[in-house]
C-alpha cells in the first residue's frame, strides 16, 4: 500500500529582507495567495506590498525560486518549516531605516498645552479625583505619614547610641549587636536604627549609597526601624561564622 504524505496547513519560515539585519520567525497559512503574504510581510519588513520582490531559500539558505505569481498560493512552492523567505525592497529605502529610532522625530507638547487636553490622562485623573489628585485621600497620605513618623521619633528617643540589643523582625531570627546610629537617613524617610551586629548577619559596612553613618566590618551592619529594637542586657553571642 503506497503512503502519501500530507502537507502541514501552515507552514513556520523565517523572513529576512534587505531592510533589516534581523531574522524574523513567523507562521502563515499554506493557502495565502502571494499577494496576500506581501500584505502581511509589510508589517514585518516595513517596505510596501507594491515595493516588494519575493525570493524563497531552503533551510540550508540553498535558493529554490522566486515568489512571483501573485495570484499562486503559498503552499504551491516548495516551502516547507525552517525555509527562509527573503524580501528585497525596491522603495528606494536603505537597510536600517526602519530600526534607526534616533532619527524618529519626536512629538513634543509644552505643559501648558498638556494641561488643556481633555482627553489626557492627567484630565481624568482630575475629573475622577484619582492619585495626587485626590485631595482627601491626599491628606489622609499625608496625615498618616505624620502619624507614622511621630510614633518612629517616640520609639527612637527611647534608644539610645551605645546599647545592647536584640533586633526582632517579623519572620527572623532575633540578631544581637551594638546600636550605633539613631535618627534619620538620607536612603528612606523616616527614623532608622543602625545596629552592629555581634556576627557577619548584616548588609553593610555602616554605609549606604556613599553616605557613612557609623563605623564596622562589612556585613556587619544594618537600619532597621525601631520597633523591632529591643534594648538590654544581651551578652554577645558566638554564632561560629567566622569559622565557616
Amino acid at each position: 500500500m503506497e503512503v502519501t504524505g500530507v502537507s502541514a496547513p501552515t507552514v513556520t519560515v523565517f523572513i529576512s529582507s534587505t531592510l533589516n539585519s534581523f531574522r524574523s520567525e513567523k507562521r502563515y497559512s499554506r493557502s495565502l495567495t502571494i499577494a496576500e503574504l506581501k500584505c502581511k510581510l509589510e508589517l514585518v519588513v516595513g517596505s510596501p506590498a507594491s515595493c516588494m520582490e519575493l525570493e524563497l531559500y531552503g533551510a540550508d539558505d540553498k535558493f529554490y525560486s522566486k515568489l512571483d505569481q501573485e495570484d499562486a498560493l503559498l503552499g504551491s512552492y516548495p516551502v516547507d518549516d525552517g525555509c527562509r523567505i527573503h524580501v528585497i525592497d525596491h522603495s528606494g529605502a536603505r537597510l536600517g531605516e526602519y530600526e534607526d529610532v534616533s532619527r524618529v522625530e519626536k512629538y513634543k507638547i509644552s505643559q501648558e498645552a498638556y494641561d488643556q487636553r481633555q482627553d489626557s490622562v492627567r484630565s481624568f485623573l482630575k475629573r475622577s479625583k484619582l492619585g495626587r489628585y485626590n485631595e482627601e485621600e491626599r491628606a489622609q497620605q499625608e496625615a498618616g505619614a505624620a502619624q507614622r513618623l511621630a510614633e518612629e521619633r517616640t520609639q527612637a528617643a527611647a534608644i539610645t547610641v551605645g546599647s545592647r540589643c536584640e533586633v526582632r523582625a517579623s519572620g527572623q531570627p532575633c540578631r544581637r549587636g551594638t546600636v550605633m546610629y539613631v535618627g534619620l537617613t538620607d536612603f528612606k524617610p523616616g527614623y532608622w536604627i543602625g545596629v552592629r551586629y555581634d556576627e557577619p548577619l548584616g548588609k553593610n559596612d555602616g554605609s549606604v549609597n556613599g553616605k557613612r553613618y557609623f563605623e564596622c566590618q562589612a556585613k556587619y551592619g544594618a537600619f532597621v526601624k525601631p520597633s523591632v529594637v529591643v534594648m538590654g542586657e544581651f551578652p554577645e553571642e558566638d554564632y561560629g561564622l567566622d569559622e565557616m
